[in-house]
C-alpha cells in the first residue's frame, strides 16, 4: 500500500530532527520510501505563539497496517523528544499519517484520511511536489491546493532532506 507521512517540527535543530526522523522511518522493515518533498519553512497554524516550521512530505511503499504505522510514527516522534503538553503547541518531531492506501477510518486514535489534511497548505503543497498525482478521498491534492491561502509555505531551496536511495 501506498502511505504519506508529514513531517514537521519548530524547536531545536529543525532540519536535523526532519532528516532523524526520515531515517528512523526509512529504517523501518516494511516500509520503503520512494519520495520526498522539498523542505518548506511554514508559518504556525492554531495553537499558541510559537516559531516557525520546517515541514516535508514522505511517500512510501508499506505492507504495515495503518496501526502498526500508527505506532511506528508515535515511536519516531518520542525518540526525537517530542512532548504533548497543548495542543497545537510546538514540537520537535510531528508524524502525520495522511493517507495509508484507501483506508478509511473514522476511529478518533487514527482517522484517514487524516481528517484536515485537505485544507493545510503546509501538507499539501509539499506532497504535491513529492507526488504530482496525489489524490486524498478520490480528490486530486492539486485541486485542494488551488482554493488553498498558501502565503504561509515557503520554499527552502537551501535545504535539502536526503530521500530514498
Amino acid at each position: 500500500m501506498r502511505a504519506v507521512l508529514a513531517l514537521g517540527g519548530n524547536l531545536g535543530d529543525r532540519l536535523a530532527t526532519l532528516q532523524g526522523g526520515l531515517d528512523a522511518l526509512a529504517a523501518t522493515p516494511g516500509l520503503d520510501l520512494v519520495a520526498v518533498s522539498p523542505v518548506y519553512e511554514t508559518d504556525p497554524v492554531g495553537g499558541p505563539e510559537q516559531g516557525p516550521y520546517l515541514n516535508a512530505v514522505a511517500v512510501a511503499e508499506t505492507s504495515l497496517t495503518p496501526r502498526e504505522l500508527l505506532a511506528r510514527a508515535q515511536e519516531t516522534e518520542n525518540a526525537f523528544g517530542r512532548v504533548r503538553t497543548e495542543r497545537w503547541g510546538a514540537r520537535t518531531l510531528d508524524v502525520d499519517l495522511i493517507s495509508v492506501g484507501e483506508v478509511v477510518s473514522g476511529d478518533p486514535e487514527l482517522t484517514l484520511p487524516h481528517p484536515r489534511a485537505h485544507e493545510r497548505a503546509f501538507v499539501l503543497v509539499p506532497w504535491l511536489q513529492a507526488d504530482p498525482d496525489a489524490t486524498i478521498g478520490g480528490t486530486p491534492v492539486a485541486e485542494l491546493l488551488a482554493g488553498l491561502d498558501k502565503t504561509g509555505v515557503r520554499l527552502r531551496a537551501d535545504l535539502t532532506l536526503r530521500g530514498p536511495a
